[in-house]
């Protein structure tokens, strides 16, 4: 029988979760979105298990599942925890608060997750399309000699390396420009366009394809070739530049379509998912009366005795910070408890999704959202709270499940994979808890320094999901949430919706899902365009290529988002004592933005190259 938990598996684990986590932290606070971390994750431990004797393909699986966690809960972090910061009840990132709620939202949705597993893995056989590709590559991997997953571990390696080079010069240095933004008015209608000439927004266009980069398009061009011109020649603008202005228009006002849009894909999913779901808890709570000999070692989950009182365990941590925030034990076991119907609801619809669609598609900012507001209705209604306090426990709330929910997802997910290669499910699900130990012990080291470099909120570092969540808090409370935009958005989802179940009666290929448009409406237009630009590039260049094509333009895209990512927390660093470390060698204009411009392209084009192969 081969080892899974080896000595050298379990460090490996650690130090890729800590990796992974700190990449992907930079991502979403900077772009809005992360990536599945599973393959790059499985390639990397393979490579570096490569060098020692009698490593295996377990031990390679249970490496990627802990990675995968880390990159999975800093989704959950930094979605919703620097609201806090921006909301005011933070002055600085608080790193115990962070690592506290982080692990607890991560150790639930893991343990959420394990009476799931045979009724969506076993029962249902759903598909799991990101776990199935993670054992294809782990089959790959240990069925050939070891040059092939070392070339895979160098490709990653070279791309990380441009990557980590195009950000220093454009974030430490400012060589070139960053981005680019322009708008016209015609009569008195303001129409603009912008994109980000960072590699790591075509990469992760790229990752998650065409179908998803046209539909975050859509929803962009929805903002701001129809939302914004018709609200600008109905209400005017202020100012002289027209980009300008559409950006605070689009800030003020439309962005709020997208926040009712997200609210209604957000419900949408749990009552698409009420019938599976309640399925799938019968047939769970059904095995908990069988004999576990009759259970063979290969399908044996964590002891389900010991996951609910290690749920009830949460509760006390929980119940604490709500209590700090209130001031009444009573108002703090209700929270908890809401906090865990909601935990334990969307955790599952996430772990539902990512059989379906797989995790990097997953709903959750559609329920994290539908949280906070439902919470922050609740709380404004029968607790007598200040404003800021009661944003903050919404907030808290909205966290706890955002990072359970995504563990969810990408708990099941390696699951899947562990039942393709023959793994021993309770390992890998107590894997999946050092992975999320891992990546919480660091995430808020990590958004400190970020904060301290870059300023959370500000142009280097939007945290769009984050001040989104801040918005609809305070809003609430403050009682001047744009209802109108929200109210407009939902109606255009339910549209949206209405949509794809045409498609999906027409058994098309193209599917319409809600949040993809949602999420395009929401988030700025310079980010929205290169992740179409580079889902339309993996469309082009997957028409001719081979799996060793497909396989190696996924592995450029994630070195590229690796090495961006990690160079920007290298940058940081030194901003951190002196913000003024880094000289600015900026280009004069145009040059400036002729050079970004050749540097992106060059870039796109070798990787259309490499991939079409």
């Amino acid at each position: 029988m081969k080892n899974e938990i080896t000595l050298k598996a379990f460090f490996l684990s650690i130090f890729l979760s800590i990796i992974l986590s700190s990449a992907m932290t930079y991502l979403g606070l900077y772009a809005g979105m992360t990536i599945s971390a599973s393959i790059p994750a499985a390639i990397m431990s393979m490579g570096i298990l490569r060098l020692f004797q009698n490593s295996n393909i377990l031990e390679n699986n249970i490496v990627q599942t802990a990675a995968s966690a880390g990159e999975s809960l800093a989704a959950g972090v930094i979605f919703t925890l620097p609201a806090l910061l921006l909301v005011g009840y933070w002055d600085t990132i608080s790193y115990w608060e962070v690592t506290k709620i982080a692990m607890v939202g991560g150790i639930l949705g893991a343990l959420f997750t394990v009476p799931l597993r045979r009724a969506l893995i076993l029962k249902a056989q759903l598909r799991f399309p990101e776990g199935v590709a993670t054992a294809a590559v782990l089959k790959t991997g240990h069925e050939t000699d070891s040059k092939k997953s070392q070339k895979s571990l160098k490709i990653i390696g070279i791309s990380a390396i441009v990557g980590g080079f195009v950000k220093l010069g454009e974030l430490a240095f400012s060589v070139w420009s960053s981005a680019l933004g322009g708008a016209f008015a015609i009569k008195g209608a303001i129409f603009g366009m912008g994109a980000s000439l960072s590699p790591s927004l075509f990469s992760v266009g790229y990752i998650v394809g065409r179908n998803i980069g046209i539909l975050a398009f859509t929803g962009g061009l929805i903002s701001w070739a129809i939302a914004i011109p018709i609200y600008s020649y109905l209400y005017g603008f202020e100012g002289d530049n027209y980009f300008q202005s559409a950006n605070i228009i689009w800030n003020a006002k439309i962005r709020y379509l997208g926040v009712g849009a997200m609210v209604v894909g957000g419900i949408w999913s749990v009552i698409q998912l009420a019938k599976p779901l309640i399925e799938s808890i019968q047939l769970s709570l059904k095995t908990l009366n069988e004999n576990s000999d009759n259970i063979s070692l290969e399908e044996r989950d964590l002891p389900i005795n010991y996951v609910f009182l290690a749920i009830i365990a949460m509760l006390i941590p929980i119940s604490l910070t709500y209590f700090g925030i209130i001031g009444s034990w009573t108002s703090a076991f209700i929270l908890s408890f809401v906090m865990l119907i909601f935990g334990f609801l969307f955790s599952a619809v996430a772990a539902y999704m990512a059989g379906v669609v797989g995790s990097s598609n997953n709903p959750i900012s559609g329920v994290t959202i539908a949280t906070i507001l439902f919470s922050s209705l609740l709380i404004i209604s029968f607790f007598d709270v200040e404003s800021s306090k009661g944003a903050a426990a919404a907030i808290l709330i909205g966290a706890v499940v955002c990072c359970a929910a995504a563990i969810g997802g990408d708990n099941l997910q390696d699951l899947k994979t562990g039942n393709i290669v023959g793994a021993t499910p309770w390992k890998q699900q107590l894997m999946q808890l050092v992975g999320v130990v891992s990546a919480a012990l660091t995430l808020g080291i990590v958004l400190t320094l970020l904060h301290e470099a870059y300023g959370i909120g500000s142009s280097d570092l939007p945290a769009p999901q984050a001040v989104l969540m801040t918005n609809v808090a305070n809003g609430v409370f403050a009682g001047n949430l744009e209802w109108g935009m929200i109210y407009a958005g939902a109606i255009l989802g339910i549209i949206i919706i209405l949509i794809d179940q045409y498609q999906a009666y027409r058994k098309a290929d193209f599917r319409v899902p809600i949040l993809a448009v949602a999420i395009g409406i929401y988030l700025p237009i310079e980010l929205t365009l290169p992740i179409f630009i580079g889902g339309m590039l993996n469309h082009f260049a997957n028409k001719t290529a081979s799996e060793l094509g497909k396989n190696n333009g996924l592995l450029i895209a994630s070195g590229l988002i690796t090495g961006e990512a990690l160079m920007a927390i290298f940058i940081a660093v030194p901003l951190f004592f002196d913000k003024n470390y880094w000289p600015n060698l900026s280009l004069p204009s145009p040059f400036n933005d002729l050079v970004g411009i050749v540097i992106i392209a060059i870039i796109l084009h070798r990787l259309f190259l490499i991939a079409k192969k």
